[in-house]
């Protein structure tokens, strides 16, 4: 159908025939995302219409057959112009039965009406700036708030939750005031950790610990794990710094509960392979944003016949983690996205719990044998995290090395025994531990527990490689004394050349374990030299 005759009948306003018109156009267009240039003007016209039609009294199919051409319309960013206007995203916002304000407002009682509204106010937010201005100044959010914490008295059918919470995520990663209206004024991890219980159906054995049946726990339905992972997502958002503050009893009462149920997350599956990883991506991510010390209840449940016990802790959960850990490395796709959040949660699990350090360890570090090969050759967990040491990407290089090192009890020597000298310099050369020595933290002072392989092999190891190297042929063997001197100054006179011209920059290690320019290196060394003699009275 002509849009230029769709629009003709729009503007004519007779209900039953737009009623027709705009059903044969819906369903022409139901799958159409892409949209003809030439007529822009007339789909922004028809936009314009649509909204004020809406504004009359219609009958119930009427609306939802004029929503369904909005959301339609909503789908070309160049056409929203007549959507993101004050008026415009109120008449959408009171169809949605969300519409903040203080009058009472005609109730939608139709839940059809109400879903197509969610539908095109998710279009319309998530492409237009100004949209998103605007639903921050009516207080969508609001409206929102009020209508999920009456999810437990009111029976909304999955679609009009599930788009309540999409709005919800959207509103919330894309306006940093929204998220902290949600978070302070409405309570918003509170609301939110109920919103996610109440979708999971848990009951409590214990303050911080789900009750779960004997055996495998039954997969979360579809309908419930779509639901669960848009409210994970929320409140990734307005938790995200909550990692970084401190929080007093009562905040750390309500991680805890959140954590309690992340950790009944983690432990259960969804409906199928890829959308258990989803799930479990969203759970990790929303994990590394609680304090650190709420990460307690990761180890809470006590153990019982079938979980994984570790120096009398329960360790399903850190289990679980590092088996998502080795899929996503296994996986290698977009590592800094899927990596980085597991392994951070990791590195401060194990930073400020012993048991959990230690059982890590004991998976991702055991006792060296191979010595024959690289650190970074192989299929073991180590082998693998130790490659990510030199990865391009620099935020996914500092995770790993961080993650190892935090493992060695942030051992230089430790460290260098299980990566090489040469994997381990970019986080040595950061933390200025070039020199060796160790940072300052909280580990027990067990030592290390060398193999028999490992410490017959010791003394031939290259520190550089971490490994035993074949022995080479002497290059200078059969030169006399000339001819050495002669090819070592060769090759200063190479290292000149290339430092002249700027090619290399030769590097010292300063007193402080910093790296620095040669000359800058050789000054500081002279000057500690010099300050060592004058307290000891040397002249």
């Amino acid at each position: 159908m002509e849009l230029r005759t769709v629009v003709a009948t729009v503007e004519s306003g007779e209900q039953d025939t737009v009623l027709k018109v705009l059903q044969i156009y819906n369903q022409e267009k139901s799958q159409c995302f892409t949209f003809n240039d030439e007529e822009r003007e007339e789909r922004k016209k028809m936009a314009q219409l649509l909204i004020k039609f809406l504004e009359r009294e219609l009958q119930p199919s009427c609306q939802v057959t004029c929503l369904e051409s909005i959301r339609i319309l909503s789908r070309d960013k160049y056409c929203l112009d007549p959507f993101t206007t004050k008026e415009g995203l109120k008449t959408l916002s009171r169809h949605a039965g969300i519409d903040y304000s203080e009058e009472l407002i005609r109730e939608v009682p139709d839940l059809d009406v109400i879903l197509e509204s969610l539908k095109c106010l998710c279009n319309i937010v998530f492409s237009s700036p100004r949209a998103q201005e605007l639903t921050a100044e009516a207080r969508l959010v609001v409206g929102l708030a009020k209508r999920i914490k009456l999810y437990n008295e009111r029976s909304l059918p999955h679609e009009v939750k599930f788009f309540d919470l999409r709005l919800l995520f959207l509103l919330t990663a894309l306006r940093v005031d929204i998220r902290q209206q949600l978070a302070q004024e409405l309570r918003g991890i509170s609301l939110m950790t109920d919103t996610l219980e109440l979708t999971l159906g848990v009951k409590w054995m214990d303050p911080y610990e789900v009750a779960t049946e004997e055996g495998l726990l039954p997969p979360l339905p579809r309908q419930e794990t779509e639901r669960a992972m848009e409210i994970l997502k929320v409140l990734f958002n307005i938790t995200f710094d909550s990692s970084k503050r401190e929080v007093d009893e009562e905040d750390a009462a309500l991680y805890r509960h959140l954590g309690a149920l992340l950790r009944h997350c983690l432990m259960i599956s969804a409906d199928g392979e890829d959308r258990t990883e989803e799930f479990h991506s969203h759970t990790v991510n929303l994990l590394g944003n609680l304090p650190l010390k709420c990460l307690d209840v990761l180890l809470t449940p006590k153990v019982r016949p079938g979980s994984l016990e570790y120096m009398g802790v329960n360790m399903d959960a850190v289990s679980i983690l590092l088996d998502f850990l080795e899929r996503r490395l296994d996986r290698g796709h977009k590592l800094k996205e899927s990596l980085t959040p597991v392994l951070n949660l990791l590195t401060e699990s194990a930073r400020v719990h012993r048991q959990t350090r230690k059982f890590l360890k004991a998976k991702v570090l055991p006792p060296l044998r191979d010595v024959k090969n690289r650190p970074e050759v192989g299929n073991s967990l180590r082998n693998k995290l130790v490659r990510l040491m030199t990865h391009i990407d620099t935020d996914v290089k500092h995770c790993a090395a961080e993650f190892l090192f935090v493992l060695c009890k942030e051992s230089v020597s430790r460290f260098v025994k299980y990566t090489g000298y040469g994997n381990a310099a970019g986080l040595l050369a950061a933390r200025g531990l070039m020199a060796g020595g160790r940072e300052e933290g909280e580990y027990s002072e067990d030592e290390d527990t060398d193999t028999e392989e490992y410490k017959e092999a010791k003394p031939n190891i290259n520190p550089v490689t971490g490994r035993v190297e074949e022995k080479l042929p002497n290059p200078m063997e059969g030169m006399t004394e000339e001819q050495k001197e002669y090819e070592a100054m060769k090759l200063v006179n190479m290292f000149d050349k290339l430092s002249r011209e700027q090619v290399i920059q030769p590097m010292g290690i300063t007193p402080s374990g910093n790296l620095a320019p040669m000359e800058n290196a050789i000054r500081d060394m002279a000057d500690e030299r010099s300050s060592s003699d004058s307290d000891l009275g040397l002249d």
